[in-house]
């Protein structure tokens, strides 16, 4: 396991976390450490364990309108792609019956041409 040395509020943790991720959890905390700083700003010093609760919250309330948005946006994928199906259905039954329909003019033109070659032929009159 890897070891990161973040700062929170001025203070600094070592934390462990898997081989690759330091630089992620480092931004974590750096972005942990913005609402400390926003909320300590606002409200000044209330104590180190009501400002981490209070950027606890903070950051649950972000996450839980994100997880938000990613459902409405999923429901709106599966409208789409839903949508997207239909079409596709309704394309192919277009096609199906302009198919058809070419089939039978082909079928009367085909009729025609051979009433017209089964007909003697009449000379022009000289």
């Amino acid at each position: 396991m890897a070891q990161v040395t973040i700062t929170i509020d001025g203070k600094t943790y070592r934390m462990a976390c898997e081989e690759g991720q330091e630089s992620h959890l480092e931004m974590l905390a750096t972005r942990f450490d913005r609402y400390v700083g926003h909320l300590k700003s606002q409200f000044g010093e209330i104590g180190d364990l009501r400002l981490t609760v209070m950027a606890g919250i903070m950051v649950m309330d972000e996450l839980a309108e994100t997880n938000r948005q990613v459902t409405a946006l999923e429901k709106e994928l599966d409208t789409l792609r839903a949508q997207g199906d239909g079409t596709a259905q309704a394309q192919a039954r277009s096609e199906q019956a302009m198919i058809g329909t070419l089939s039978e003019l082909a079928g009367r033109l085909e009729g025609i041409a051979s009433k017209l070659n089964a007909r003697p032929s009449q000379q022009p009159a000289q």
